[in-house]
């Protein structure tokens, strides 16, 4: 493959899982089944919220658009990988691969930004309660899910664009079933010096500060609730964090294991089975969390069987 008289890298070859190929077809089955639940669980959830008026409120709204955010952000990945499974082709154009990190890293800033926002929504409910219609106001809401969007895209494409600048030459094979950031830059020939330092930076702007937001919120309302402990106080911030805080964990437990923890060539076949927990178990366990953890949405999804409807 030659282009401008250079040995240049026109397609990769993507390794997959580290499954036995005599296993390779319930792995396939299990995966499109997962993939499957989360795209019609999290749209269920998002047809719920507008559907219901009761789920009219600043939570619900952000919760849709995380919702809406774990379908696109499965979909980047998965189609991809269950169709090298099925075809038993493992290649990926170079244009294909540099789009899929692109919206790999736009939809997973947005997933950990949305669940800032909503971090901040669960701490003004508790600790400010009788401030909270005027604090989350409506404009509120939509500058925080706007400047979500806005900050994600910026993350992805300076990557992107960085990423892009890059030359590969020779090796193009990929220890995985979707286009890394880190694999590529680890593949490249060039001089990569300012792709890891960005990617330090950023990383640090998109995961690591939104993370310690996170966890001030948390911090705040535990010290709330603590102040005036009963059983009543504890119960109502349960179920009113509950769900949220089993999402954040899911999502930040699979990332710090991923990308915080150090690892080796050998723990690579790790690498990947988080990933997996990362791109796919998570996005498909939100919509469980939601539903069986909190009691609106149980009680819009009751009311809708019981009509036998979903339409308006």
């Amino acid at each position: 493959m030659r282009r401008d008289n250079q040995s240049s890298v026109f397609e990769f070859l993507l390794l997959g899982l580290p499954i036995q190929p005599e296993q390779q077809g319930m792995y396939y089955a299990l995966f499109l089944g997962m993939y499957l639940t989360t795209v019609l669980g999290n749209l269920l959830i998002i047809l719920l919220i507008r559907l219901d008026s009761h789920l009219h409120t600043p939570m619900y709204f952000f919760l849709s658009h995380l919702a809406l955010t774990d379908i696109s952000f499965s979909s980047v990945t998965a189609p991809k990988m269950l169709m090298n499974m099925l075809m038993q082709n493992q290649s990926i154009s170079y244009a294909g691969c540099i789009s899929q990190v692109y919206f790999f890293l736009f939809f997973a800033d947005l997933d950990s930004f949305l669940l800032t926002s909503m971090a901040y929504d669960r701490y003004v409910a508790i600790c400010h309660p009788l401030h909270y219609t005027t604090i989350m106001s409506q404009n509120l809401c939509f500058l925080l899910v706007i400047g979500s969007w806005v900050l994600s895209f910026a993350g992805a494409l300076v990557h992107t664009l960085l990423l892009a600048r890059l030359s590969f030459c020779g090796d193009n094979t990929i220890h995985h079933f979707f286009c890394d950031l880190s694999a590529l830059v680890k593949l490249s020939s060039s001089d990569t010096t300012i792709n890891e330092l960005v990617i330090f930076i950023v990383g640090s702007m998109v995961i690591t500060l939104p993370f310690m937001c996170v966890l001030v919120s948390y911090g705040h309302i535990g010290a709330t609730v603590l102040r005036r402990p009963s059983i009543k106080g504890i119960c109502k911030a349960l179920s009113t964090c509950g769900s949220h805080l089993s999402v954040v964990s899911l999502y930040y437990g699979a990332i710090i294991g991923l990308y915080f923890v150090p690892s080796s060539n050998s723990t690579k076949d790790k690498d990947v089975i988080v990933s997996v927990l990362y791109t796919l178990v998570t996005p498909m366990l939100n919509p469980f969390i939601y539903s069986l953890r909190n009691r609106e949405m149980k009680g819009a999804l009751r009311n809708r069987l019981r009509r036998g409807t979903f339409s308006g």
